[in-house]
């Protein structure tokens, strides 16, 4: 259950103080499948287990797991579409009339009514946890609007949650693009093997990609010497963890390497401990992340109001 990617918000000792509801907030907020006429749904569903009855939170010591869930109906607009024309030159061939734009608009919503319940459901997880200790949300994507959305389905089932985007007081472009150019990575930190740079002249500007490539090289020394900033930047955290870091602050591609899973073991007796260790263990590992990520980046935790 690693998380792959990280979108990061941060919230008040307050806001921690409120989350003690959490787990009977989502209860009025489960995700119910589908209706027939219904496009979509969202709700949460739970992070261990299934049915019913299963919690839609799973706590371990400070750090609180939750899923966002959602269904929704696979109908793409040119179908709808094509059947609405298909319908409007049978009434012109048939009735010998054109049809006007309110009549369109009705025989579109018949088109919707007889196709939706008969549409594919797709359905779609967001796993997140909250650190009450330290103030973190932590979202497994590297998709800002997927990231707000789940944050608004939060925000619906307690009423209010403001937890804040990161504001950095040292520019990540900056600090990275320094940490590139002249080798002054902070203790525990090295270099991977990817790097975005882009000329951040304009938005337009010229943009070079290296993956498998060593950051080392006299191509991507060049490259900053001509001016190019970095926008993305490979990174591995104490031999523990890999993941490539944006100028956003999100964390892409993370990995945790050998002598992290091996650590997990696999002698647990079924999948509920299964997953109550790997969550152990991802937060305990992320929350050695996250203290740096606030120091390099000065990413201080929102004070009370």
């Amino acid at each position: 259950m690693f998380f792959r990617n990280l979108t990061l918000f941060r919230f008040s000792p307050a806001v921690a103080d409120d989350l003690k509801r959490l787990d009977e907030a989502l209860g009025e907020h489960r995700l119910r499948p589908c209706g027939p006429l219904e496009m979509f749904t969202k709700g949460f569903v739970p992070p261990v287990g299934r049915g019913e009855e299963a919690a839609l939170t799973h706590a371990v010591k400070h750090c609180t797991w939750l899923t966002v869930g959602g269904e929704d109906k696979l109908l793409p607009a040119a179908v709808v579409n094509d059947e609405l024309q298909r319908k409007v030159r049978k009434i012109a061939e048939e009735e010998g009339r054109k049809v006007g734009g309110r009549e369109r608009k009705r025989l579109k919503e018949d088109l919707l009514t007889e196709l939706l319940p008969r549409a594919f459901v797709r359905s779609s997880r967001l796993s997140a946890y909250v650190d009450t200790r330290h103030g973190w949300l932590v979202l497994d994507t590297s998709s800002r609007k997927s990231a707000e959305n789940a944050l608004s389905q939060i925000r619906e089932a307690l009423g209010s949650f403001p937890a804040v985007p990161l504001a950095p007081e040292e520019g990540p472009r900056v600090l990275m693009t320094d940490w590139l150019a002249n080798g002054t990575l902070p203790a525990g930190l090295a270099l991977g093997d990817e790097v975005e740079l882009r000329d951040p002249a304009t938005a337009t500007g010229a943009i070079a990609k290296c993956r498998r490539q060593d950051l080392d090289a006299e191509e991507v020394k060049e490259h900053l010497r001509n001016g190019k900033q970095v926008f993305q930047l490979g990174l591995v955290f104490d031999d523990r963890m890999s993941f490539v870091l944006g100028e956003d602050l999100i964390v892409r591609k993370l990995k945790f390497l050998d002598v992290v899973t091996e650590e997990l073991g696999d002698s647990h007796e079924d999948a509920a401990a299964e997953a109550d260790a790997g969550f152990a263990l991802l937060t305990l590992e992320l929350e050695r992340l996250l203290a740096k990520l606030e120091e390099w980046f000065g990413l201080p935790r929102p004070a009370d109001a």
